[in-house]
């Protein structure tokens, strides 16, 4: 397996944690993003964990070394229609969550013509998009306006069953799929700080399996094929 030098661009929570915590078998080292004056001699994997601002530079130096790119933003990053290096977006990072909606995708289609609700909950100062419920939403065929989101304390306390020293930071995810006869329920709920660096390390591995081709990739798809293979 192939050794990387790992990129983090961003300045939030999540880039610090990464930059001081991200280890693991297929890593060389960890390094900031100091835009084009970042060596070029290494092989690299850029982690993208920022709003957004420097993406067209990382975009260049990718491009200038056919780095992989793994995007941490949940969707909301503009990207060109096509490039010329590995792009995988990552909605999740923690490998149980992974897994699981590895499992939804694949079993979709068994559930097709039915009702589906999807309902997501995250601490109230969350403002960005809820990828992970935007990815079970797409894989059921649920329009991504039909996802329920919760923001309030009150609600999440009492009828979601979110511990009160957790609203602060927690991730619900609901998907119920009815018929006349029958209703399905799962449920995941993470609590507290998830290990962000220890779940990358995870996910920087899979990918040197994958050793994918220039383009889009779904590190969801990238499970399922590396299981399958």
């Amino acid at each position: 397996m192939e050794n990387f030098a790992i990129i983090i661009v961003g300045h939030g929570k999540l880039a610090t944690e990464l930059l001081n915590g991200l280890d693991g078998p297929a890593i060389s080292r960890v390094i900031p993003w100091t835009g084009q004056n970042t060596p070029k001699s290494d092989r690299y994997m850029v982690v993208h964990a920022g709003s957004g601002r420097e993406l067209s530079d990382v975009i260049e130096f990718c491009t200038a070394t056919a780095s992989i790119l793994l995007d941490l933003s949940t969707g909301e990053s503009r990207f060109p229609a096509t490039v010329t290096f590995p792009v995988v977006i990552c909605p999740n990072v923690n490998m149980q969550m992974l897994s699981f909606m590895a499992m939804v995708k694949q079993s979709a289609k068994y559930f097709q013509g039915q009702d589906i609700e999807i309902t997501e909950s995250h601490q109230a100062s969350k403002s960005t998009k809820p990828g992970t419920a935007v990815h079970l939403a797409k894989s059921l065929g649920v329009p991504e306006s039909r996802i329920r989101s919760v923001r309030d304390p009150q609600v999440q306390n009492e009828v979601l069953q979110i511990p009160s020293s957790f609203l602060d930071r927690h991730a619900y995810h609901e998907i119920v799929i009815k018929n006349p006869e029958v209703s399905i329920r799962l449920e995941t709920k993470v609590l507290g700080k998830s290990a962000y660096a220890s779940g990358l390390a995870r996910v920087v591995e899979l990918v040197a399996k994958s050793n994918p081709e220039p383009g889009y990739h779904d590190i969801v798809d990238l499970l399922i094929n590396n299981d399958q293979s």
